[in-house]
């Protein structure tokens, strides 16, 4: 099994990672401000955009906060319990990071939470996880032939620079999406241009992505996702503090603290975790600028752009059984959502500000950033 996948620590430390290093973690709120009188020379949205695209940073610190609040219920093991309240600060709540770059071989990124802090370090051939709640730290060593592939400095998923980030976020572009700008910004107390993306679609929860990019630098500082017809943000990142200094080589040098138990996985498993990360490079490369992803095996995905759907079926079965625990909490989770029907059969519903999604009584889940009517309509095809 990857080194990275069995480690729920890293389930979302992958996904924060990649906004971390380009955009920052979370602002608390007040930390973007728009300007009524803007002192920047006027810049048009493609002109951003290629000022982003063509970005160069040597090095940067600072720190971030991710704030949520996306309206979902109380849902068990989500919502309840130490473990819980942990993991409903990503939906509902905030989560404070600190984040070092000084280059494509070191990087570190600092998740402090309530129950400690998980750290992750590339320091040249050497990448540590550490996680002081458990005091224990996971250290492989980065192959030498695999050093010479830019897209392997972190574990698969994580970006290997702010640029690379960028260019991933921006992908998401296509004609699903109009692009304009607002104006100045305020992040962290450095100037930014404000950059919008609003979904063509009415159909989509998401009423548009605002990102503000830094005027001088040109990299994201932060951005907000709004709901629908919302006037504040339901999801917010940005820095709270940022420096472009390069930070000293010290901040990338881990000594594990004494009782630390520490895991080292075999070659093999380093390995393969390079493959995988240098496969989804090629694929990416084959889509080209813009291109969409292929959805993971077992799963398909319904429409296009901001009101696309994704359709998955359920382990069954043994592999259902495999993760005993896993299967109780998603049936603990599911018998706390409202029951729905239709002609399409019978399921459980969650709705949030942003997303809505099905879990029907036949197996599958439906997934998409639309109302519930579209997932109803997908659902009975």
């Amino acid at each position: 099994m990857s080194v990275f996948k069995s480690r729920p620590a890293l389930r979302w430390l992958v996904p924060a990672a990649a906004a971390v290093v380009v955009i920052g973690g979370g602002a608390a709120a007040g930390t973007i401000a728009a300007s009524a009188d803007p002192t920047l020379p006027e810049r048009s949205a493609a002109q951003l955009l290629v000022d982003v695209q063509n970005a160069k940073v040597e090095g940067l610190s600072g720190t971030i906060v991710q704030t949520a609040d996306l309206g979902l219920p109380s849902l068990p093991g989500v919502t309840g319990g130490a473990n819980g309240a942990e993991l409903m600060k990503l939906v509902a709540g905030s989560n404070t990071a600190r984040v070092w770059y000084a280059g494509e071989d070191k990087v570190r990124l600092a998740v402090l939470g309530t129950l400690g802090e998980t750290d992750v370090i590339r320091n040249g051939s050497d990448v540590w996880l550490w996680r002081s709640s458990a005091n224990s730290a996971t250290h492989f060593t980065i192959p030498a032939d695999a050093q010479k592939q830019r897209h392997t400095a972190l574990p698969q998923g994580v970006p290997s620079t702010p640029q690379e980030a960028a260019d991933a976020a921006l992908a998401a572009i296509d004609p699903t999406t109009a692009v304009t700008t607002t104006g100045a910004a305020k992040v962290a107390g450095r100037d930014a241009y404000e950059l919008v993306l609003t979904p063509r679609d009415t159909a989509s929860l998401v009423g548009q992505v605002r990102l503000a990019i830094d005027a001088e630098q040109h990299i994201p500082l932060g951005v907000d996702v709004y709901a629908k017809d919302a006037t504040s943000p339901a999801v917010r990142i940005a820095f709270q503090q940022v420096s472009f200094e390069t930070p000293d080589a010290e901040q990338f040098t881990f000594n594990p603290p004494p009782g630390t138990k520490v895991e080292t996985p075999s070659k093999t498993d380093i390995q393969k975790e390079q493959q995988e990360a240098i496969q989804e490079h090629e694929k990416a490369l084959k889509r080209g600028p813009g291109g969409k992803p292929e959805a993971p095996e077992g799963t398909k995905v319904v429409g296009k752009g901001w009101t696309s759907v994704m359709v998955a079926k359920l382990p069954a079965g043994d592999a259902g059984k495999q993760d005993a625990k896993g299967a109780q909490q998603l049936e603990a989770i599911s018998g706390a959502l409202p029951k729905v029907n239709g002609a399409w059969g019978s399921g459980r519903l969650l709705q949030s500000a942003l997303f809505s999604a099905l879990l029907t009584d036949d197996g599958r889940v439906l997934v998409g950033a639309v109302a519930p009517e579209k997932l109803y309509e997908v659902a009975g095809q």
